[in-house]
């Protein structure tokens, strides 16, 4: 009897998108199960968020020593937590040294570390804590999270522009997108001009998908277009990586290609469907393509890995994509609006459980 090959690992072999965990903790790299995943599903990666780590930090015991040891520091909550925070990365960075050094150095085996979710719309605070983590890692595999607000586009320019890897997360919208491709390659020729290398820079953009769909159905249900449900933000991803490909292949990013830029990827993220009626495996089964990444939970890891189904689905279904946006245009759906109100709410989702965490490090400092 034939083994039958990874389904998750044949993402990255047979359609050259890349596979990270949209999650860390420390049991998980002590009992060895993310190198078995680096090795079993062919994993290239790992994003963390605030909401993460504070899961993590509130699940487990994992923590407490290092909070009673930091806890009779100076530090305040926020530093305290970073320095746990930071450990974590450094060690889940070192486990895919191997990912980031492999045939095309670079070209994977990050791990994301995000800005404190109360920076998301200060830009000089932003690139403040945005050089501080970096520096604090100390990992070339190493990209900072920072969200794609308004605020947050010129921070990404300066801090690309200073050589630190960059993750721009909170993506909903074309529109944002597209400026976020202009940041980052105005960073790259920011630092060209400053007589800087840019071939060692990597950067990604993360266009959630889920909460789309959790957002827009309701509305679709108003208007009568059930037939559309569970299908905007496919749509929508698919149409941004139209922009990524008119992007970085115009003549503008081509001279910076020559100096050996990576282009910026799109990374797809909040995948795990919210719909009870839809396939698990929904999100990542319908955007597989090539110099894409696509995050996951663990959870969503583990259906694929049983019964994803693999096929190049991203640049399919291109004309059906433009119909759907349409449709919902021609209904008065504004999904500019949609993505405004979902990057409200999504970083009100992230400053919840950041000061939840960081009031049970208090708690837990002022026990002892």
């Amino acid at each position: 009897m034939i083994e039958q090959a990874n389904r998750v690992k044949q993402i990255h072999e047979n359609f050259k998108q890349s596979i990270w965990l949209d999650f860390i903790d420390r049991e998980i790299m002590r009992s060895g199960k993310l190198t078995s995943m680096i090795e079993e599903d062919g994993l290239r990666g790992v994003t963390s968020n605030p909401a993460i780590f504070a899961a993590a930090i509130a699940a487990s015991a994992d923590y407490d020593a290092d909070i009673a040891r930091l806890g009779k520091s100076a530090l305040s909550d926020e530093e305290l937590f970073f320095e746990i925070a930071v450990a974590d990365i450094q060690q889940a960075a070192d486990l895919f040294d191997g990912v980031y050094n492999d045939e095309v150095k670079g070209a994977d085996g990050y791990v994301s570390l995000e800005v404190a979710p109360s920076l998301a719309l200060e830009t000089e605070k932003t690139i403040a804590q945005a050089h501080l983590l970096w520096e604090k890692v100390g990992r070339k595999n190493v990209m900072i999270k920072i969200p794609g607000t308004e605020p947050g586009l010129p921070a990404i320019r300066e801090v690309i522009s200073a050589g630190i890897n960059v993750n721009v997360t909170l993506l909903f919208g074309l529109k944002r997108y597209e400026a976020v491709t202009e940041a980052y390659i105005s960073g790259l020729e920011d630092r060209l001009a400053n007589g800087e290398t840019i071939n060692g820079i990597a950067s990604v953009a993360s266009f959630f998908l889920s909460r789309i769909d959790l957002l827009v159905d309701p509305l679709l249900d108003e208007k009568g277009l059930q037939d559309l449900k569970g299908e905007t933000a496919i749509a929508l991803a698919k149409q941004a990586y139209a922009v990524y490909k008119r992007v970085f292949s115009s003549e503008r990013w081509q001279k910076l290609a020559d100096q050996g830029a990576k282009p910026q990827r799109l990374l797809w993220a909040s995948t795990s469907s919210k719909d009870p009626a839809a396939r698990d495996t929904k999100y990542v089964e319908a955007l597989i393509g090539p110099d894409t990444v696509d995050t996951a939970p663990l959870d969503t890891i583990d259906a694929f890995r049983d019964h994803g189904i693999v096929n190049a689905t991203l640049e399919t279904g291109l004309e059906e994509a433009g119909n759907t946006i349409r449709k919902l245009t021609n209904a008065g759906i504004d999904l500019e609006k949609v993505a405004q109100q979902l990057e409200a709410e999504g970083i009100e989702k992230f400053n919840k459980p950041f000061d939840k965490l960081l009031n049970a490090i208090a708690g837990k400092r002022n026990s002892r």
